[in-house]
């Protein structure tokens, strides 16, 4: 089920220039919402932009829920602007695809850049029920955030950095390549991050899913412009599922990115 509310802005913290930690009070949306499951926020000023801005759960508190977005646009930058004692029109929680977490031996969690926020749920709700391996991988050392949270949550916490300026260096994928073998891989980031995680899944016969990040102009399915390509149609028939509404988790076999 899903609400639209005016939620009261309870925090707000910069993690760097760019990105912010927001906690809203929602006791409706935090009693749906399950990990992976994402927000449509009104960051509308002036009639412009006229769509919301869809930004996934980072984590759910109760009666809370937490949120973190890097300023990419307009519509970011406004939402940055807001105080705390605000309210905020949120629509959620939205998207019928979401982390699995069930009982495991082993999970590997892996994120790149902002994509590691989606994944911290399914973490926190998965301690104590399984091994957890976290993966994070940033481009430099200014980009590296939330990672005492996941150290938190996880048995074992890897940073990587493109450049080596922080943790490893490297990229994410590379160290989950030579670690103990997972039951399920969960995972959402950059495309080619993503791709090398399904083909790795692929040839090792586990299990993955993976969070796409799409726009979701409204995150209802109606606006089309979030289509992403069934791994089993034809190119004469393609087949296509709305990220929005089939995910935004996947089962890493049954969708082309």
């Amino acid at each position: 089920m899903k609400y639209e509310e005016n939620c009261e802005l309870l925090e707000k913290t910069q993690l760097k220039d760019d990105i912010f930690r927001f906690k809203i009070k929602t006791e409706k949306i935090a009693k749906e919402s399950k990990p992976g499951n994402f927000l449509e926020i009104k960051v509308c000023q002036n009639g412009e932009p006229f769509l919301r801005r869809p930004i996934s759960i980072f984590s759910i508190d109760g009666e809370n829920v937490e949120f973190i977005f890097q300023v990419k646009g307009k519509g970011t930058e406004l939402l940055s602007t807001a105080k705390v004692g605000e309210k905020i029109n949120i629509l959620g929680p939205l998207g019928n695809g979401t982390f699995s977490v069930n009982n495991y031996n082993v999970v590997a969690i892996i994120g790149g850049g902002i994509g590691v926020y989606p994944l911290y749920e399914a973490a926190k709700q998965l301690k104590g029920k399984a091994k957890i391996n976290t993966y994070l991988g940033y481009r430099n050392k200014d980009y590296v955030t939330v990672e005492k949270e996941f150290k938190e949550v996880s048995d074992k916490v890897i940073v990587t950095t493109d450049d080596g300026s922080y943790g490893e260096k490297g990229f994410a994928i590379d160290f989950l390549k030579n670690d103990e073998k997972p039951d399920i891989i969960m995972a959402c980031g950059p495309l080619p991050m993503l791709r090398a995680v399904k083909q790795f899944a692929q040839e090792n016969n586990i299990k993955c899913q993976v969070s796409l990040e799409e726009r979701m102009g409204c995150g209802l399915g109606a606006c089309l412009g979030c289509a992403v390509k069934t791994a089993t149609s034809s190119k004469e028939n393609p087949e296509y599922w709305h990220v929005c509404k089939g995910g935004p988790v996947f089962d890493a076999s049954s969708v082309e990115f």
